[in-house]
């Protein structure tokens, strides 16, 4: 068990990933988004090549500087990260019920 505690730590962010940009909501005012972001939709602050504009700057919300990568969120490639961040959203947005979350809503 400690052998996967330190590898989790040693995990870094894969370049041009950009999962942790796109399947989370945030509820904090961003730049070119003051409402926040909605859950699937990728940040304002994304380029071209799925790098945060903001990263390194005081602007950057708080969420996205709280999260940090691990195995259990990232898998192995850039899909598996956004389907895995997506379901963690589903589950945990408002009036999820514990431990199932809601079907999505239809569009």
């Amino acid at each position: 068990m400690t052998k996967r505690r330190e590898k989790s730590a040693a995990v870094q962010c894969r370049p041009g990933c950009a999962a942790c940009c796109i399947a989370p909501s945030i509820s904090s005012s961003i730049p070119g988004m003051p409402q926040g972001k909605p859950a699937g939709m990728p940040c304002a602050q994304l380029t071209a090549e799925n790098r945060c504009e903001l990263f390194g700057l005081p602007q950057r919300p708080a969420v996205c500087l709280s999260l940090q990568p691990h195995p259990d969120m990232c898998g192995e490639n850039a899909a598996e990260a956004l389907a895995r961040l997506a379901e963690l959203e589903r589950l945990t947005r408002p009036g999820a019920e514990k431990g199932r979350g809601n079907p999505a809503p239809a569009r």
